[in-house]
């Protein structure tokens, strides 16, 4: 059953590469997380540990006995076969893994991830590696083995000695937090960054290239360039793109992003709840809410346990994610209605009842948050890109994360796969 413990494995340092770390300048600012933290969900009233490796497989007390054999047998391929459609991650999930596995695992992750609905999104989009794995083997199981296999023809490429070397898997920040990412690049690339600048239109040349119109500062102002990468929101690509192509701007038109909310509050220690602490301490990377345990908050990161200095002596730091594809009318609630809600959630499982208030640190509401992978996807990913490309408008490539993934990492990854794309691009124009 390796999806148990690859799906709630946030691994997102390897996929940060050298030119982020090193040649931003951050890298004696990187800090670790505990490669042993353990992630929970709440069952039946109690944070219960998710297994991270083989061996907590039979000792876990998020599923039952038969839920775990059912677990067993689909991942070698006892289950029915796929239904010839593209499968919703619910159907994929209880298909080939049952009931229990959907409902206390991956309905939770769905929520964490997405903050979306599991009914709707697309398995083949929003878990490809995970997809693929029946695809190619006929079972999970048979597909991790073929894999494993695979890989392991193919040597691994030398490892930038450069790189830190963190122990086992682990997610990463900086010192400062992660906007030291952004600044550090910005700070890098000098006065090639243009901040408050709105791109208002783009036009073709008859020759090769673009005219781009920006609100500015300073007003109005043109730049000429040969390719453009837009990695703004489908929504606002679309409206950009409609004078030049309707049926691109159709199709990214189809995409939907749900309202999240992220509240970040603070407790004394002694608010947490005796039995939630480790050798006394809050350990862990942080906890994720079933829909069906009555608790509006999608789940909880420590982030106080997880990075240093994140929070003054005596206090933990936790943030909380809250809304998502099943609850929109988190839209409508003020801040201190999302501090109560959150609040009242916690003192649930994790905060004692009767514990004082805790410190508002912060509350950002994202209107339209996380781009939905649902049904039809990539089928209307692929209409843009076509739509695009049918139409000459060589040079203008489509990016962000509703076409690479919603996860830091997969963005890093579609960033130096658009990279690669643009260079082809201009080197083919240089010499054309």
């Amino acid at each position: 059953m390796p999806v148990f413990w690859l799906l709630p494995t946030l691994d997102i340092i390897f996929l940060i590469s050298s030119i982020l770390q090193v040649d931003s300048g951050l890298k004696d600012d990187l800090v670790f997380g505990d490669p042993n933290a353990p992630r929970f969900v709440l069952w039946n009233g109690k944070l219960r540990p998710v297994p991270s490796k083989p061996t907590d497989l039979p000792i876990f007390d998020l599923m039952s006995f038969g839920g775990k054999l059912r677990a067993g047998f689909g991942a070698i391929g006892i289950r029915p076969p796929p239904p010839g459609y593209e499968e919703s991650v619910e159907d994929f999930v209880r298909r080939n893994l049952g009931d229990e596995v959907f409902e206390r695992l991956i309905e939770p992750f769905c929520s964490g991830v997405y903050a979306g609905d599991p009914a709707k999104l697309s398995m083949k989009a929003a878990f490809g590696k995970v997809w693929k794995l029946e695809q190619n083997g006929g079972s999970i199981i048979g597909g991790t083995i073929k894999a494993i296999q695979e890989r392991n023809k193919k040597p691994k490429p030398p490892r930038d000695p450069r790189l830190p070397k963190p122990k086992g898997q682990t997610v990463a920040s900086f010192r400062k937090g992660l906007a030291m990412l952004p600044d550090a690049i910005s700070s890098r690339l000098g006065n090639k960054v243009r901040l408050s600048w709105k791109l208002t239109s783009i036009r073709k040349l008859d020759s090769q290239g673009y005219i781009l119109m920006y609100e500015t500062p300073e007003g109005l102002t043109s730049v000429q360039t040969r390719s453009v990468v837009l990695t703004i929101p489908s929504y606002i690509a679309s409206n950009l793109l409609r004078p030049l192509s309707n049926d691109a701007a159709d199709a990214l038109s189809k995409f939907y992003y749900p309202p999240v909310a992220a509240v970040s509050i603070s407790y004394p220690k002694e608010a947490i709840r005796k039995e939630c602490l480790i050798d006394g301490e809050l350990k862990g990377f942080g906890q994720l809410h079933p829909r069906s345990q009555g608790v509006e908050t999608l789940g909880t990161i420590y982030s106080s346990s997880l990075f240093p200095n994140r929070a003054p002596p005596g206090r933990v730091l936790l943030l909380n994610y809250i809304g998502g594809a099943t609850n929109t009318g988190i839209v409508s609630k003020t801040e201190s209605e999302l501090v109560e809600a959150v609040d009242r959630d916690l003192r649930k499982m994790l905060i004692n009842p009767n514990a004082d208030g805790p410190i508002v640190v912060g509350v950002r509401v994202w209107p339209q948050a996380i781009p939905q992978f649902s049904i039809g996807h990539l089928d209307h990913l692929e209409v843009a890109k076509a739509s695009l490309s049918r139409g000459g408008f060589q040079g203008l490539f489509l990016g962000g994360n509703y076409v690479a993934g919603v996860a830091l990492g997969r963005c890093v990854e579609g960033a130096y796969d658009s990279a690669s794309e643009i260079s082809d691009f201009l080197t083919k124009f240089a010499y054309n």
